[in-house]
């Protein structure tokens, strides 16, 4: 019999994938499920991208594409970060994949060896520990609570940096949490870092432009760590363009030059069509997409009104992003509707099954108290899901 590799065993099915597949099964058999677990705005793409990519389609883009991406993308990509970041960087430190998740998976596959460490500030993005240890790294977990506001500080980094740390992977603003690190709070952590040279930085700025007020601030702006900091960002929140697949980073040549090499020879060039709509989508100004985030902050202060009404749920107003990640650990040890409570999975499950509402566990994002809900959904949406969750455990 063929036998799976150990890698593929040992591997964790995505939590928020796995729960939205959950959640459309139960839709499918006629359940009224409401889905508060999905990363996936709720808005259509603008027209203004849409125009461009009906164009290149009658156009006749369709061959094979540049591994790194379209000159003009790269090109794009290079103004954007000088725009918006005050960065600089040249086409040739460019690679474009098919979704920021690729260029993390890219970058993770070409620096790591066995054994090597990648520290992960939590909470973090699941698939951020999945993919380290598939690639025979470490992850090490850097704790944080709802207390401190799911911020680490300069003294949790520097104490857990060893001889083998390799990488350390910074998400702001944050999934799940929706934290957003100050200028002030990523310069003092900077001044840990500038002493372990060895150490790379990758920086997760996918959520970049979903801000509610913390200006967006990148650790590849601190001058003495630029020459080995890789920005990741992409098109799939900011633009409302989850399926398309197109992420992009930017960093030292070197570590570009490798991750090329690595793309080259599992997917090769993202798709023709949505690198041309792309380069439509980054050269336009961030108030294009205003309106998406105006929707989010009147949700985001609309769910978080509601949950305070719900004993036991505390909550931190998260700084961007379009998740609350309220600490639910009130109701361990209780039981709710004969069912006991001993997790955020049992909280969770018990949601989805009793309430209809689907959210996820903070347990894979390295937080063992909290739920992750996403507001990306309609107003009435929201106001049925915390109904129905108020009115199963209180």
């Amino acid at each position: 019999m063929t036998q799976l590799s150990q890698k593929v065993l040992d591997l964790p099915e995505s939590a928020t994938l796995a729960m939205a597949a959950k959640a459309r099964l139960l839709k499918q058999q006629g359940k009224d499920i409401i889905s508060l677990s999905i990363g996936e705005p709720d808005f259509n793409t603008p027209e203004f991208i849409k125009k461009t990519a009906i164009e290149a389609i009658e156009q006749d883009y369709n061959s094979y594409t540049p591994v790194d991406g379209y000159l003009e993308l790269r090109e794009a990509v290079c103004k954007k970060l000088l725009r918006d970041n005050q960065l600089n960087y040249n086409p040739d430190q460019v690679v474009v994949s098919t979704g920021a998740k690729q260029c993390l998976a890219n970058l993770i596959l070409a620096l790591v060896n066995p054994g090597d460490e990648v520290l992960l500030p939590c909470p973090y993005w699941v698939s951020y520990s999945a993919i380290s240890s598939l690639n025979t790294a470490k992850p090490v977990l850097i704790s944080s609570s709802i207390n401190n506001r799911f911020k680490i500080t300069p003294e949790d980094l520097k104490k857990h940096i060893t001889s083998k740390t390799k990488i350390i992977l910074f998400n702001s603003p944050n999934n799940p949490s929706g934290i957003v690190y100050s200028k002030r709070e990523f310069e003092a952590l900077a001044k840990v870092l500038k002493a372990y040279p060895e150490i790379i930085i990758i920086s997760d700025e996918i959520y970049e432009h979903i801000n509610y007020g913390v200006p967006h601030f990148s650790l590849a702006n601190v001058p003495e760590l630029y020459s080995r900091t890789v920005v990741v960002n992409g098109l799939s929140k900011a633009f409302a363009m989850t399926g398309w697949r197109l992420g992009y980073m930017a960093g030292p040549k070197w570590i570009v030059k490798a991750c090329k090499k690595v793309q080259g020879q599992f997917t090769s060039g993202t798709n023709c069509i949505t690198q041309r709509a792309a380069i439509t989508a980054l050269e336009s100004s961030p108030k294009s997409i205003s309106y998406m985030v105006d929707a989010f902050r009147v949700r985001r202060k609309l769910i978080l009104d509601l949950l305070s009404d719900i004993p036991g749920f505390k909550t931190v107003p998260p700084d961007g992003a379009f998740y609350v990640f309220p600490d639910i650990s009130y109701y361990f040890g209780k039981k709710i509707q004969g069912v006991k409570i001993n997790s955020a999975n049992d909280l969770s499950m018990l949601l989805l099954e009793k309430a209809n509402v689907a959210t996820v566990s903070g347990t894979p994002f390295g937080q063992d108290n909290c739920i992750r809900l996403s507001y990306a959904t309609s107003e009435s949406n929201i106001k049925e899901a915390v109904n129905r969750i108020t009115s199963v455990i209180t």
